[in-house]
């Protein structure tokens, strides 16, 4: 069952999303070689607390942490460490937050120092493929456009999509219907209309699409260990042109300063 939100649940929902974009941002600014994953996780977890909000992940499931940090060849759901990041290290950075009853959801993949050409090429592509998938979210078309639009974009440039994991509805609930995959054929799945809000994530692969599980039952990582990106926006579906609930503005402002 799809959940359509009247304009103000989209205008709260617009609330929690920008406070996970600023949280983000407030990460970027520490993120350095010699690092730890777990200060990282003890800055967002402030932020969040300090702006009258709660950790969307913390407990969710079971998972320990306010962050999922994947480095790496990890996709997704890295559990913060006593990992220090190193030169050339990519972290894909997953955070969702609680503010006033409802969720927000994003993840940025951060270059730690200065990364190859090779990876820097990979963020960018993931970057691109979410940007494809956004356009495709508008009222009318099904989800199945949003996959295909990722789809053709990340292979477009020589990369794979992971399949086991995809995007999702929110709203109240952190994961809602319909799930939102980064694959798929054109005018296939539900079909959309003004009101719908989803979290559009592609998980982008430099090497094979196939994924294993770690023995932490959480982390999530490439077969071939080669390294995975992540990008994720919350978008609102509408008429024409999907309103985005997320923005990169703020973690793009600290990074160019860096």
């Amino acid at each position: 069952m799809l959940y359509f939100k009247t304009d103000e649940g989209v205008g709260l929902l617009k609330e929690s999303n920008l406070l996970v974009s600023k949280t983000l941002a407030e990460i970027a600014r520490y993120i350095k070689p010699g690092v730890t994953t777990l200060y990282l996780d003890s800055i967002a977890e402030k932020f969040i607390l300090d702006h009258s909000a709660t950790p969307a992940f913390k407990g969710y499931a079971g998972f320990p942490k306010t962050l999922c940090t994947s480095v790496n060849d990890q996709v997704v759901h890295g559990i913060p460490s006593d990992y220090q990041l190193k030169e050339g290290d990519i972290i894909s950075i997953d955070c969702g937050v609680i503010l006033n009853g409802w969720y927000g959801d994003s993840a940025y993949t951060f270059a730690v120092g200065k990364i190859s050409e090779e990876t820097k090429r990979l963020l960018k592509f993931t970057k691109a493929s979410l940007e494809e998938g956004v356009k495709a979210a508008v009222a009318g078309n099904r989800v199945g456009d949003i996959s295909y639009a990722i789809q053709t974009k990340a292979e477009s440039g020589g990369y794979s999509v992971v399949r086991e994991l995809v995007g999702h509805g929110i709203g109240k609930k952190l994961h809602e219907a319909p799930e939102v995959p980064n694959f798929g054929k054109k005018g296939t799945g539900p079909k959309m209309e003004k009101g719908l809000v989803i979290c559009i994530e592609p998980m982008i692969n430099l090497g094979n699409k196939e994924t294993i599980q770690m023995k932490d039952g959480w982390t999530i990582k490439t077969a071939d260990g080669r390294p995975s990106a992540h990008f994720e926006y919350a978008v609102a579906v509408n008429k024409g042109k999907a309103d985005v609930l997320t923005t990169f503005k703020y973690i793009e402002e600290v990074l160019n300063k860096m």
